[in-house]
């Protein structure tokens, strides 16, 4: 899975949108908030509600998850692509994340096809 994939995967969601709030650095982003840190071989997403949670993806995959420096104790991980994890579970995970971020955002900011 490339970069140009996982960005065109994660843009297709409702009210996805592309930042680079650090140079260099890619995001996608939903309303106001990052839902996937989009790098050259990896994504950063949030996979649970905390460390205990997103440690599950750390047991099924030790050489290709990761936990994310700085937030990862809230939950992010850093899945990397070409590896073990097969890319229909890199979408799940990206989905996981995006819903999570969309269910946190006050009704107003979230898309109207997730605002149910």
């Amino acid at each position: 899975m490339t970069r140009d994939e996982l960005e065109a995967y994660a843009l297709a969601k409702p009210g996805a949108w592309r930042d680079t709030p650090w140079e260099g650095d890619v995001v996608a982003k939903v309303g106001p908030k990052i839902f996937a840190f989009l790098g050259s071989d990896s994504v950063g997403i949030k996979l649970g509600a905390n460390r205990t949670e997103a440690d599950e993806w750390l047991h099924r995959y030790p050489e290709d998850a990761s936990v994310m420096a700085y937030i990862g104790r809230f939950g992010w991980n850093t899945l990397h692509t070409g590896g073990q994890i097969p890319v229909d579970e890199i979408h799940a995970a990206i989905d996981e994340s995006y819903d999570a971020i969309v269910g946190k955002l006050p009704r107003s900011q979230r898309p109207a096809a997730s605002a149910g």
